[in-house]
Parts: C-alpha cells; structure tokens; sequence
C-alpha cells in the first residue's frame, strides 16, 4: 500500500491563497487610494477655479460698486441743477404774479365793495375793506370762485358791522370784512384761461379806497 502525505500540498495551496487574498486586498487598497487621489485632485482644481472665479467676481464687484457711486455722485449733482433750474423757472414765472393778483383783484370786486388793505403771504393772500351789504361780501366770494383766472378757494375770515369814521359822511351801517384767497400757479392759470392759453385781459376797473364812504 502506497501513502502520500497531502498536508505539504495544502499548506502550499493555503499559502498561495492568503497571498493571492493578499495581493487582491493591496490591488484594491492600491486603486481605492488612486480613485481618492484622483477624486481629491478633481476637486482641488475645482475648488482653484472657483477660487479664480470668486477672485474675478469680486474685482469686476468692486469696479461696479466705484461706477455706481460714480453714477450716485452725477445723480445728486442732475438733482442738484434740476432744483436749481425749477428755482429759477418759479422766479421766471411768479415775477408777474404781483401785476395779476392786482389785476384780479380789481376785476372781481363789485360796486359796493372798498378794499383797505391786500396782504400776500406766500401762495395766500389776505384781503381786508368795507362793503355796503353783506350781498356784495358774498358777491365779492362767488366772483372770485367762479370767474377768477388767478384766485380760487376764497375763504371768509370775518365780517362785522360799522359805522363811517368820516364826520362829513352819512352814518349808514356798513361791513368790515377780511377774506383769503389763494392764488394759483402760472401754469394752472394758464391752463384755466383756455385754449389760447393766456389770461384774460387787465381789466381797467380801480380798486376803490376805503376813504370814501357810500
């Protein structure tokens, strides 16, 4: 009977399988640190580009940002002329205004009706007299809410009665009243004369004193 020893065949075989075992584990250890390699030098030129852009961006940024305190700085100095053109337009226009507030003023009053005293202060004017009836107080408010090209929202402010101071004049009652009224800008006056676009005519009626009692 012949007896062969197999243990030396299988040490062998084992041994041959652990290195082989072996080998496969440093072949994949070996390409899963060339993956991560290649994957961590992916990503550090990704992450390099956009740094690069990151850096671009922010330069064109800051030329943006120095072209939009350009274009706030021209701004401030458009609105700064603009302001200054709009002054020299409403001195332009409202120079005339004392000349048709006088005008105005002498065409919207009615007989009866003496004025003592025109006061303006800004955009209004006080207007203070005499009249013989509190009708022509209410006639001298409905002429100048109705037909005045350069006066509107008339505005009672008092109304009582008096007496003449003239020694010489009758003693018959009479009203001393105040109104306001405010006068309106060129433009608007303009615009409400028509289609011509201009006022109407100076009237030639005087605006009568108060010294001559009825």
């Amino acid at each position: 009977m012949i007896l062969i020893n197999l243990l030396p065949h299988r040490e062998e075989r084992r041994k041959r399988r652990k290195t082989a075992f072996f080998v496969g584990l440093g072949l994949a250890a070996a390409m899963g640190l060339a993956l991560t390699g290649l994957w961590w030098g992916t990503v550090q030129q990704m992450i390099d580009s956009q740094q690069q852009r990151n850096t671009f961006l922010g330069g064109e940024i800051k030329k943006l940002d120095a072209q939009i305190r350009d274009i706030a700085s021209l701004r401030a100095e458009i609105d700064a002329l603009k302001a200054r053109q709009k002054a020299v337009e409403d001195l332009q226009t409202d120079r005339n205004i004392p000349v048709h507030l006088l005008n105005e003023v002498a065409k919207q009053v009615p007989e009866g009706v003496y004025l003592g005293s025109i006061k303006q202060a800004g955009q209004v004017v006080t207007v203070a007299g005499l009249a013989q009836t509190n009708e022509r107080v209410s006639e001298l408010l409905r002429n100048t809410s109705t037909g005045a090209t350069w006066l509107e929202r008339p505005e009672l402010v008092e109304i009582k009665a008096t007496l003449p101071t003239s020694p010489n004049a009758q003693q018959r009652r009479l009203y001393d009243f105040s109104m306001r009224v405010n006068i309106k800008r060129p433009q608007s006056a303009v615009a409400d004369a028509g289609p011509a676009g201009k006022p109407a005519a100076a009237s030639k009626v005087p605006v009568k004193a108060p010294a001559k009692a009825p």
